[in-house]
């Protein structure tokens, strides 16, 4: 069993409140948890107020298990008068399929939203989001395995499906395990400034922005899972033809199929569109020219087959929540 001492934290300190369950990931409760304790860590070794008290959290309190059958001692769920201020994560992990059918905790998560100044999920913790309605109409992230099973029980929210982490309003969301690391040194870094969070990420020794997104787990990489498909012959033969203008007949005529047998192929094998899956090449395609920095955003556009800087902005911004000079600017 693993008990947390809250002794050394000052009461003044922002408190930051890791929702766990029955069966939620470690990692997705400790990642966030040893980020803000190694923030304090670095604020007290510069002489500074102590700034965060992480605590972890749940329905009943008491010890609660981990999917891995590590165990942890929790605090029972903060009443309104303790939430003013306070930045509430939830947790991701196995377990959420029957949290999700708690009602105390989701009347929960929906009281405190409304309190707290910031509210977010690690992996599929954004399902217990979800599922308080916290998310309806805004943009939001989970792990890359679930997010098919998120847009489908929440069609209102808008899934992303490459994003490390987003925010949206003061909801934040992020991707599968690491990910919630990720986020939190961004709330390190919006709390506390660049260079302090910098240090936090080089004493976990973890990158402060991970290059890229859960594109890992791309179109490309797709294509490999089956050889023998139709999307791993169409996927080589699109790659060094996306700055021409390519219509679903070009496709279908590359595989010697039918539009409409294309189609079905590819919803068979990939669940995705011939239209959907040039849009995910092309997008693809862009992020690695902004990541290697060597081309203009004119060139990214003109070998990407976006046709105009207007295009190639909307698709980052509706896929990847960011500018494509931004995107240069984080990962670049």
């Amino acid at each position: 069993m693993v008990i947390m001492n809250p002794a050394s934290v000052p009461p003044q300190s922002m408190p930051i409140w890791v929702l766990v369950f029955p069966g939620f990931q470690l990692l997705d409760a400790c990642g966030p948890v040893q980020v803000f304790a190694t923030a304090n860590d670095e604020a007290a070794e510069r002489g500074q107020p102590v700034p965060y008290r992480p605590r972890l959290v749940s329905l009943d309190g008491g010890s609660v298990a981990s999917s891995s059958g590590v165990v942890l001692h929790t605090q029972r769920l903060p009443g309104p008068a303790s939430l003013g201020g306070a930045t509430v994560l939830v947790a991701g992990g196995a377990g959420v399929a029957q949290a999700v059918d708690s009602a105390g905790l989701i009347r929960w998560l929906a009281r405190a939203a409304s309190q707290v100044r910031r509210c977010g999920s690690v992996c599929t913790g954004a399902f217990l989001l979800a599922r308080a309605g916290l998310l309806d109409g805004r943009r939001a992230v989970t792990h890359w395995r679930d997010v098919a099973t998120l847009r489908q029980l929440h069609p209102a929210v808008d899934v992303q499906d490459d994003a490390i982490y987003l925010r949206d309003g003061h909801f934040y969301t992020s991707a599968g395990v690491t990910a919630g690391i990720d986020l939190c040194l961004s709330l390190v870094e919006e709390d506390l400034g660049r260079a302090l969070a910098l240090d936090v990420a080089k004493r976990l020794v973890v990158p402060l922005k991970r290059p890229g997104g859960q594109r890992q787990f791309s179109a490309e990489l797709l294509a490999q899972a089956d050889d023998s498909g139709v999307l791993a012959t169409l996927t080589p033969w699109l790659k060094p033809r996306l700055h021409r203008p390519l219509g679903v007949a070009d496709m279908a005529q590359a595989v010697a199929l039918s539009p409409r047998t294309l189609h079905r192929r590819l919803r068979e094998e990939a669940g995705t569109t011939p239209a959907a899956l040039l849009a995910r090449l092309r997008l693809e395609a862009a992020c690695r020219l902004l990541e290697a920095d060597t081309a203009s955003l004119k060139q990214v556009v003109r070998q990407t087959g976006f046709g105009t800087p207007y295009n190639l902005r909307r698709a980052f911004v509706r896929q990847l929540g960011v500018l494509p000079g931004d995107y240069r600017a984080r990962f670049g």
